[in-house]
């Protein structure tokens, strides 16, 4: 899994930028967090698709990031939570045990 780190805001604009072209994934992380960990480790054994580029935000480290992903994709915060934003806007979100790779495939172009 190639993840591109999510840590700091301006990087978000350029992930809804990118997502006109191609399906953009946010992967928000707990490293506190049993369940957080286990959906990652789901997440890294998938060897990656060309249709998706994979963003992975540390919530202990960025929570204010966090929070801004949360409002501005209008999806309630949770933790393990992953989004899949298409043109400029959230069409899947799942958390916790709900976090499969192969629901996100079937989600993506």
């Amino acid at each position: 899994m190639n993840w591109l780190a999510l840590n700091h805001s301006e990087q978000l604009s350029s992930l809804v930028e990118h997502s006109f072209k191609q399906d953009q994934v946010i992967f928000k992380h707990s490293t506190r967090c049993s369940i957080s960990v286990l959906a990652k480790n789901r997440l890294e054994k998938f060897t990656g698709s060309e249709n998706l580029t994979f963003h992975y935000l540390d919530l202990l480290n960025y929570r204010a990031l966090s929070n801004a992903i949360a409002d501005r994709f209008n999806v309630e915060h949770a933790s393990p939570q992953i989004l899949l934003i298409r043109n400029g806007e959230c069409i899947y979100d799942e958390s916790h045990h709900a976090i499969t790779v192969d629901d996100l495939m079937e989600q993506s172009r």
